[in-house]
């Protein structure tokens, strides 16, 4: 796969996209003495023409001279060399530099023991994950500081580990393991770039995977969150498979069925997207959800520290998409199914049964536009009803006849009407 990118065309937008502030604290480092950058993503996706995120700059000067020069800062991180300088109001004019760095083993497989100031910019570009990610744009003088060919990559729509040997592979393995979060940053990175992973730096994901057991699953479930909001999550989510990433991190899903998982992950909506991924696991009990399938997903995701709300939509919306291998469930089967997954949920449970290519989609959209009642709150009469009309005293016989008529309404929608209701209920 190859990019048509346009040199002069790509580092004019890089020009015109670096904010007044970003480069009047470049300019002042300059002015200094001090070399000064843009780094990292921001500088990728102004080439790429894509909406850049936050700009960070490296320096040659130390946190002290920094703080020196400029009014307003913030020590953010000054044992990694970061200070954020305010140029205005609101943390949108903040601007975070960080000192030219080298760093020191990763005993944690997250962050360095200790770092060393003082060293070249190109030894600290060598410090970061992806080619694509090691650019740096000069601002004071235009000038695109690539020293392991960045640009090259995204010309030829390929990603490659970044590192001081020139071999990919040890590059990729040294990136890996020395930082475990950056074998899912990597495939994040395909999906979000819609680039694939060079074959060799692919390779270096399986061996740093201990790394990646070391890092805190709020780290992970926040990049497989970045994953499922790209365009086609199937970019990540098919080399993570390969690789063992996805093993290492729900060892369940390591046997999955490829094709039809990352198709209904990439058709499912975005708020549908984590039940769509952890679907396979989801089991019926018969024609029922089984509530400790449902359980068990919820307990997966909790171990992954998703919040509640997100592991109680999923895991019950995945607990029935199973319900899309049955071929024979009647009208009643499915209301009482979507009564189940609980109103709320049931248009992304039948939006993630329309993502498997299921019949059951097109059935299920029917009963939700037609308002058939999926609780007992949605039945045309109340427990006062009960009381006023029939003369029911308050207690257990109100929740229990309301139930018996709302599993008749489940069998006959057309009972859901007052007069009808009440009829039924005298009876």
């Amino acid at each position: 796969m190859s990019s048509t990118i346009d040199r002069t065309a790509a580092l004019e937008r890089l020009r015109a996209s670096v904010p007044p502030n970003v480069r009047e604290v470049c300019d002042r480092l300059a002015g200094a003495g001090f070399q000064s950058v843009a780094v990292g993503g921001a500088v990728r996706d102004a080439i790429l023409g894509r909406e850049p995120g936050d700009w960070d700059v490296a320096t040659a000067a130390t946190p002290d001279q920094v703080m020196g020069l400029f009014k307003r800062t913030i020590p953010t991180g000054l044992q990694h060399g970061t200070v954020t300088i305010v140029t205005g109001r609101g943390i949108e004019s903040h601007v975070e530099v960080t000192t030219y760095r080298g760093e020191g083993a990763y005993t944690d497989a997250r962050r360095p023991d200790h770092v060393r100031f003082g060293v070249p910019l190109v030894e600290d570009l060598a410090r970061r994950d992806l080619r694509v990610n090691a650019m740096a744009y000069d601002p004071s003088t235009h000038e695109l500081i690539d020293p392991y060919a960045g640009m090259a990559d995204l010309e030829q729509g390929v990603l490659r580990a970044v590192g001081p040997t020139g071999s990919v592979y040890d590059d990729a393995v040294g990136r890996f393991t020395e930082d475990g979060l950056r074998v899912m940053r990597a495939v994040r990175f395909a999906a979000k770039l819609e680039l694939p992973l060079d074959p060799d730096t692919e390779r270096g994901i399986t061996p740093a995977l201990p790394s990646l057991a070391k890092v805190s699953r709020e780290r992970v479930s926040d990049e497989l969150r970045k994953i499922l909001a790209t365009r086609r999550p199937s970019l990540a989510l098919v080399p993570a498979l390969r690789s063992g990433i996805i093993e290492s991190i729900i060892p369940a899903l390591a046997k999955i069925e490829v094709s039809g998982w990352v198709a209904r992950v990439d058709r499912a909506p975005l708020d549908a997207r984590l039940g769509a991924f952890v679907g396979d696991l989801g089991v019926l009990a018969g024609k029922r959800l089984d509530t400790k399938n449902v359980k068990l997903i919820g307990d997966l995701l909790r171990a992954l520290k998703f919040s509640n709300e997100e592991l109680t939509l999923a895991s019950s919306i995945a607990s029935a998409l199973p319900a899309t291998a049955i071929t024979d469930w009647s009208e009643p089967d499915l209301r009482r199914l979507l009564s189940d997954v609980t109103r709320p949920r049931a248009a992304l449970a039948v939006a993630l049964w329309d993502a498997a290519g299921s019949a059951l989609a097109e059935r299920g959209t029917a009963i939700l536009a037609r308002g058939d009642a999926l609780a007992t709150s949605e039945l045309a009469i109340t427990g006062t009803d009960l009381m006023t009309e029939l003369g029911m005293p308050a207690g257990p016989a109100i929740g229990k006849t309301l139930r018996a008529l709302f599993e008749r309404v489940l069998d006959e929608p057309a009972l859901n009407a007052r007069d009808t209701l009440l009829g039924l209920a005298r009876t």
